[in-house]
């Protein structure tokens, strides 16, 4: 038989809810893993993101901008599509998604 260990106590409160990597909101029922750096240029680490907002990064940027310069919510915010996306859906709610246009002839 198996004794039990005595653990620090349970937190009182739930854990704070994880916030979005582009946007900074608070992460609803659907969230997505998005590696900073491509998985296929050997990006290992992921970040939470909303469906939304993994869906606009990608229309947006290519592996090889995400890998070379836009692998930090800050670069990627820089970008000036990125930018205008993030203001539009700031005042959104966590579970808000919309079609998302397709990546542009560049």
């Amino acid at each position: 038989m198996s004794r039990r260990r005595a653990g620090p106590p349970e937190p009182a409160q739930p854990p704070a809810p994880e916030s979005c990597f582009l946007c900074g909101r608070p992460l609803g029922r659907r969230v997505e893993r998005h590696h900073p750096v491509p998985k296929s240029r050997g990006g290992r680490t992921t970040v939470p993101v909303h469906p939304i907002c993994h869906n606009a990064i990608h229309a947006a940027l290519g592996n090889t901008l995400l890998e070379r310069t836009h692998f930090t919510a800050e670069a990627l915010c820089a970008n000036p599509e990125i930018a205008r996306f993030v203001a539009w859906v700031r005042g959104k709610p966590p579970d808000f998604h919309a079609p998302t246009r397709g990546r542009r002839a560049r």
